[in-house]
């Protein structure tokens, strides 16, 4: 039978075996994953699969730019204990596979995995980890952001990684800036740039948990479309980045901060990567 990419990562996934090992044992057990994790364990991937059912919760987050700052990614490289994700073996290793992503240029966490390294793969060498460090490793998120310039943070000890993107050319101040704006992303966690990112559905939930706190409290029923409409308009302000009060001046929004430095200047994207 065939052997599916989806099937050999969700194996992956489950016991941190190597991919050609994953799909080896899937062809072996007919694509059954539970005899797929069996043929592994006895095959001496053991530590790997006892581990799989664990949480990796901890770890460490890491964003990186190239030299010109115009290609950045961000990863999360899980384990189980906080003792691990402190270990400078471990927070390096993250560093290594970011920066292999970043110069080889894998813009998916596939490919991540799948990418060369001292005569293996990054998927290997996360499977290695987990077998020397005796803890569930995973690489568990992965992200690529382009942009005229890409500005790089890592907050709180890498539990946070933030990437974020501008339209204008890399420049010291633009990059001072940019990390200001990071630092803003990682501590208000905006859901979007403006309300133009956020999307239909994520309103409709604000309009509807909003109505039903109106309705507890007693409002009559054709008032709460329009408080609805205005505790949305709340939800834009404190959750959208450029509406939000920046955090070094609450007396400006992000936005007014970026027409200061630039009446252009705009956030084309950003991205936010916690450890879950």
């Amino acid at each position: 039978m065939e052997i599916t990419a989806q099937a050999v990562n969700a194996l992956r996934q489950k016991t941190g075996a190597g991919l050609m090992d994953c799909k080896k044992a899937l062809a072996e057990s007919n694509g059954d994953m539970e005899k797929a994790i069996d043929f592994l364990r006895k095959k001496g991937a053991k530590v790997a699969a006892l581990r799989s059912e664990r949480e990796a919760k901890e770890g460490a987050a890491i964003a990186l730019t190239n030299a010109s700052g115009t290609l950045g990614v961000a990863l999360n490289l899980g384990c189980e204990t906080d003792f691990v994700a402190k270990n400078d073996d471990f927070v390096n290793a993250a560093r290594t596979f970011a920066q292999a992503g970043l110069d080889q240029h894998a813009s998916t966490l596939e490919q991540l995995l799948q990418l060369p390294m001292e005569g293996v793969t990054i998927g290997d060498k996360v499977a290695e980890m987990v077998g020397k460090i005796g803890e569930k490793i995973e690489l568990k998120k992965y992200e690529v952001v382009e942009g005229a310039c890409v500005v790089p943070y890592i907050h709180m000890g890498n539990k946070i990684g933030v990437l974020v993107a501008f339209n204008k050319a890399k420049s010291d101040k633009l990059e001072q800036a940019g990390k200001d704006i990071a630092m803003q992303i990682a501590a208000m966690n905006p859901v979007a740039i403006d309300k133009d990112g956020v999307s239909q559905e994520v309103v409709d939930r604000e309009m509807e948990i909003a109505k039903e706190k109106m309705r507890a409290e007693g409002k009559p029923e054709n008032m709460l479309d329009k408080i609805a409409q205005g505790a949305v308009q709340k939800f834009f302000k404190e959750s959208t980045l450029l509406n939000q009060q920046f955090v070094k001046d609450n007396n400006k929004t992000v936005a007014d901060v970026l027409r200061e430095i630039d009446k252009d200047l705009k956030v084309t994207r950003f991205v936010r990567l916690t450890l879950n």
